[in-house]
Parts: C-alpha cells; structure tokens; sequence
C-alpha cells in the first residue's frame, strides 16, 4: 500500500482558520472541477473573491469562501459567488439573488441585523434554508465506473 495512503484522516474542526480555508478551497475545487471548473486561489481578495473558478467555456465565477451561509454589504453589486459547507454539502450562490430573497422572504430580525452590521452569518441551515438554497447544492457526481 502507498505510505501517503497509510496515514490518518485529519479533522478539519481541528484546524486553524488558514488551515481550513485552505482545506475548504481544496475539498470544492475536487467538487468543481467535475463540473468543468478550474479554481485558482488567489493570495489576497480581489473584488471580495477568495478564489476564481473558471468553466471550461471561458466562463468564470468569483468565489468568496465561508464556512456558513453569508450576507454582506461588502459582497454587495460585485457580481460574487459565496461557497460554503454545510450538513456534509457544498453550496455556491450568487450573493446579490440570495441577499434579496433573504431579506424579502426572513425574519426582520435578520434584515435588522444586516442592516445595522453589514452583514449576517447564519449559525446553521433550518429546513427551509435548505430548500431555497436546493438548486445551490453542488451535487456529489456518482463515481466513474
């Protein structure tokens, strides 16, 4: 057996915040790159984007890492995609669409708070959240046979 192969599967709970930002880049740049994405980190925010993924058509996406769902002025008219995990799923949605159907359709506690601190970080994904965000869902593709 590979000796690489032999060692132990890291927790990334574990990790330092760089270290799982660089995890995280990793694990959905495996995911994208199924879907004819190429991602290139970039070593300091360009236009808010953590990275930039770029379809085998010429296409591209400017991405902004996170390790939950997000909203912020910052990301707001940039034309940014915010990517997350979550409950063992990948998620990349345009900020802008999801910021409006977010603040039109939640709580007034979260438009509050967005409007009051520039943004708003939810602790988890409800039912509902996962509904909205379904078509979101990077889709693990079936193995190659």
């Amino acid at each position: 057996m590979n000796l690489l192969l032999k060692q132990k599967l890291i927790n990334p709970d574990l990790l330092t915040g760089k270290q799982r930002e660089a995890y995280h880049f990793q694990k959905v740049s495996a995911l994208l790159a199924d879907y004819g994405y190429l991602t290139i980190k970039l070593s300091d925010d360009w236009c808010g984007a953590d990275f930039i993924a770029q379809h085998q058509d010429g296409s591209f996406l400017k991405v902004q890492l996170k390790g939950r769902l997000t909203v912020g002025k910052k990301y707001e008219r940039k034309k940014l995609w915010i990517c997350f995990p979550a409950d063992g799923q990948w998620y990349i949605y345009p900020h802008d669409v999801v910021l409006k159907k977010l603040l039109h359709e939640k709580k007034a506690s979260i438009a509050t708070t967005y409007l009051a601190g520039g943004g708003y970080s939810f602790p988890g994904l409800t039912k509902e959240l996962k509904l909205m965000l379904e078509k979101y869902r990077i889709a693990s593709p079936p193995p190659v046979p």
